[in-house]
C-alpha cells in the first residue's frame, strides 16, 4: 500500500520535511496548515516541489469547529471552507480533513451535525474535493469513530467520508471491531500513531507523546487489519504529535517513520522483506581509543588475554572464554576518549541478516578490506554503533546459505600465557543512546535484528532521571539496554558498558583487585539498607561490602554485581545470575549511578 506522513510529524521548515519524507521513500504527505501558513512557497510552488520530488499531496488539514453550529456561526464556517477549498485547488490536494468540533457554540444535535456536513460536501464536491470527517478523542459532543460514522452515514453525501485515527481510536479505549461495519470506500483516510500508555487527560497526551507504530503500548497493527477487513484501500499515513521528533532532525525521523510503515506492513500481511534472523549471541565488542594502555590495563585486570591482531590494522584481540573484546587505536581521536563503537552479532544467516537491515532502511556502511579480509557486512544502529554479522566458528563455504567468512581469519595469532580461570560470557551490553533517538533505536532493535523490547524503565541518577529499555532475544543470548540520560546535555547520557557473566563473582572480584584494578566504591549505607532488606550468611554481606558487590533478587532467583572504573566512556560490570534471575539490578542503579557521580573518573551509564 501507498505510505504517507504528515508534515506535522517533522521538525524545520516545509520545504525540509517535503525532502526529508521524499528520501525516505514515503509516497504522499499530508500538508498541515500551519507549516503552509508560515512557508514563503506559493501553493503552486509548494504543489510543483512535491511533484519534483515524487510526493503526492494525500490530504489537507486540519479544518476544524464546522458542525452542529447554530445557523450564524455556520455561514462564518462555509466562507472560510470556501476560502480553503479554492487553496486546495491551487495546491492539488482533493481530501480535507475535518475533525469534530469542540467549539463551545457546538450543539449536541446529530440530526444538525449531518445536514451541515451534508452540505459542507455539496461546497466541497464543486471544487473537487472529498471532506474526511474525524471523531477527534476530546470532542464536544462526537468524540469516537462509530458516533461520527453514523453522522457521516446519516448526512449520505458521495463526498462526505470519515477519517479514521488509531490514536484517538485507541486512546479511548474503543474496540476497532466496528470498523469492519464501515464500507470501505466511506473510510476517506487513515491515520496511523502509536504511543505510550499513560494515566493523563487524552488532549496532552495527544498533543506531546504520540509515537511511531511499534514504539508505544497500542495494539495498531490489530487496527489496521480491521480497516483492511472493511476494505480501505487509501494510504497508510503517520500523524505524530511528538516533542521530540519536533527538535530532532527531518531527516532520520523520516527514516525512523518509514521503517516503522514497512514493519507494520509486514505485521498485517501488506509486505514481505527478508525473514528476521535473530543474533545467537555476542561475537565481540569493538573499542576504539586513542591510547590503548588504559583499557588494556583493566582488560589484563579483569583475566583476558591478548590473544591475536589483526593483520593490517592496529586491532588487538583480547578474550576471556568467549568473552571477546577488540581495542582498535586506529580511528580514535583524543576527544572521544575510549567508547563501544561496533558489536559483532552471532548470526544464524549473516547474508539474510544483512538484506533485512538493507530493506528495512538502516544504513549499510561501506567497509575498506584489504585483499583476503574477511567480507562480514555491517549496518548502522541509530546511535551510530556498527554492528556486524558474524558466523564465528563456521566458515563459509561457496553456496551453503547463510555462509560467511569467519572474522577471526583477519587476525594473526600472538604469544600469550593459557588461562586457567573459567570461561566468560557478555551477558549484557549497555549502549548510551542519543536523547532524541531512544524510541527509534528500540523500534530499530526490534524490527531489524529480531530482539524484544522490554519494557521501559526509569532510573534515579543524581541529577534527574536515566530511562533505560532492554532488548533481547527470548533465550536471554543476546541482551541489549538502550539507555538515555537525565538531559541532552548531561554527559551521563555518553557512557556505555560491557557486562561479563561469571559462576563466582566474588571470587572474580578478588582477581580483579589482585591484579591492581579499581573496583566502584559503594556507600556504607546501601549495605545497611540491604541487612534490612534479606536475611544472608554469615560474613556474606561483610565481602560485598569489601569488594563493592551490589545485590538484587527477584521471584526467579539471585543478582550479585561489581563495577571497574571507567576509562574513557567505557566500564565493565562482573555479574553472577543464580536461579533463573531475569533482569539486570535495576534497584541497584541509582546507588550505582550516584558513586559514579561521586568518584572522579566515573560517569554514569
Amino acid at each position: 500500500m501507498r505510505t504517507s506522513i504528515a508534515t506535522v510529524s517533522l521538525s524545520g521548515s516545509l520545504t525540509e520535511k517535503l525532502t526529508a519524507a521524499s528520501r525516505a521513500g514515503f509516497d504522499g504527505v499530508e500538508i498541515f496548515e500551519n507549516d503552509l501558513l508560515a512557508s514563503p512557497l506559493t501553493p503552486e510552488e509548494i504543489r510543483a516541489r512535491c511533484t519534483d520530488l515524487g510526493l503526492s499531496i494525500d490530504l489537507y488539514q486540519p479544518m476544524r469547529d464546522i458542525e452542529a453550529l447554530p445557523e450564524e456561526e455556520f455561514a462564518r464556517a462555509l466562507r472560510r471552507a470556501r476560502h480553503k477549498f479554492e487553496l486546495m485547488g491551487r495546491l492539488g490536494a482533493d481530501t480535507v480533513l475535518v475533525c469534530s468540533s469542540v467549539s463551545p457554540h457546538a450543539l449536541d444535535d446529530d440530526a444538525l451535525a449531518a445536514e451541515q456536513l451534508s452540505r459542507l460536501a455539496d461546497l466541497a464536491e464543486d471544487h473537487g474535493v472529498r471532506v474526511a470527517y474525524e471523531a477527534l478523542a476530546w470532542g464536544r459532543h462526537i468524540s469516537t469513530y462509530d458516533h461520527a460514522w453514523h453522522v457521516v452515514e446519516s448526512a449520505g453525501h458521495p463526498a462526505l467520508g470519515t477519517c479514521l485515527d488509531s490514536f484517538h481510536i485507541l486512546s479511548r479505549g474503543s474496540d476497532p471491531k466496528g470498523i469492519e461495519d464501515i464500507p470501505g470506500e466511506k473510510i476517506f483516510f487513515l491515520q496511523l500513531a502509536d504511543a505510550p500508555l499513560l494515566a493523563m487527560d487524552v488532549l496532552q497526551w495527544s498533543r506531546h507523546y504520540r509515537c511511531f507504530p511499534g514504539q508505544g503500548g497500542f495494539d495498531v497493527a490489530g487496527l489496521v487489519r480491521h480497516v483492511l477487513r472493511a476494505g480501505y484501500d487509501g494510504p497508510l499515513s503517520l500523524e505524530v504529535f511528538n516533542d521530540v521528533f519536533r527538535q530532532s532532525e527531518a531527516g532520520p525521523t523520516a527514516v525512523d517513520a518509514r521503517r516503522s510503515l514497512l514493519t507494520l506492513q509486514e505485521t498485517v500481511g501488506l509486505a514481505t522483506p527478508p525473514a528476521p534472523a535473530p543474533p545467537t549471541g555476542i561475537a565481540f565488542a569493538e573499542l576504539v581509543t586513542p591510547d590503548a594502555a588504559p583499557v588494556s590495563a583493566v582488560l589484563g585486570a579483569l583475566g583476558f588475554t591478548r590473544v591475536a591482531r589483526h593483520r593490517g590494522k592496529p586491532v588487538d584481540l583480547w578474550q576471556h572464554g568467549d568473552a571477546r573484546v577488540l581495542v582498535n587505536t586506529g580511528p580514535a581521536e583524543r576527544r572521544d576518549g575510549t567508547r563501544l563503537a561496533a558489536v559483532g552479532l552471532e548470526s544464524p544467516d549473516p547474508a539474510g541478516a544483512a538484506r533485512r537491515a538493507e530493506a528495512l532502511l538502516a544504513p549499510v556502511l561501506p567497509r575498506r578490506r584489504a585483499p583476503g579480509d574477511a567480507a562480514l557486512e555491517a549496518v548502522a544502529a541509530p546511535d551510530g554503533t556498527e554492528l556486524f554479522f558474524c558466523a564465528t566458528g563456521r566458515p563459509g563455504s561457496p553456496g551453503r546459505p547463510g555462509a560467511a567468512p569467519d572474522w577471526r581469519a583477519d587476525f594473526e595469532d600472538v604469544a600469550h600465557p593459557s588461562h586457567d580461570g573459567e570461561p566468560w560470557r557478555v551477558d549484557h551490553l549497555s549502549l548510551a543512546q542519543p536523547w532524541h533517538q531512544f524510541d527509534e533505536a528500540a523500534l530499530f532493535h526490534r524490527a531489524v535484528l529480531g530482539l524484544r523490547p522490554q519494557e521501559s524503565v526509569d532510573v534515579a541518577d543524581p541529577y534527574g532521571l536515566l530511562r533505560s529499555r532492554v532488548v533481547s532475544t527470548d533465550d536471554g543470548a543476546v541482551r541489549i539496554a538502550l539507555t538515555v540520560g537525565p538531559a541532552p546535555t548531561d554527559d551521563t547520557a555518553h557512557a556505555q558498558h560491557i557486562a561479563l557473566a561469571t559462576d563466582d563473582v566474588v571470587a572474580a572480584a578478588r582477581r580483579y583487585r589482585a591484579a591492581g584494578g579499581t573496583v566502584l566504591p559503594i556507600p556504607a549505607n546501601y549495605y545497611d539498607d540491604l541487612a534490612a532488606r534479606f536475611d544472608f550468611a554469615d560474613g556474606e554481606l561483610e565481602t560485598y561490602r569489601e569488594l563493592g558487590i551490589l545485590y538484587d533478587r527477584d521471584a526467579h532467583g539471585t543478582f550479585r554485581h561489581c563495577y571497574t572504573h571507567t576509562v574513557g566512556r567505557i566500564f565493565f560490570e562482573l555479574v553472577q545470575r543464580d536461579g533463573g534471575y531475569r533482569g539486570y539490578g535495576a534497584a541497584n542503579a541509582p546507588v550505582r549511578l550516584a558513586a559514579q557521580h561521586a568518584v572522579r573518573g566515573f560517569t554514569g551509564g
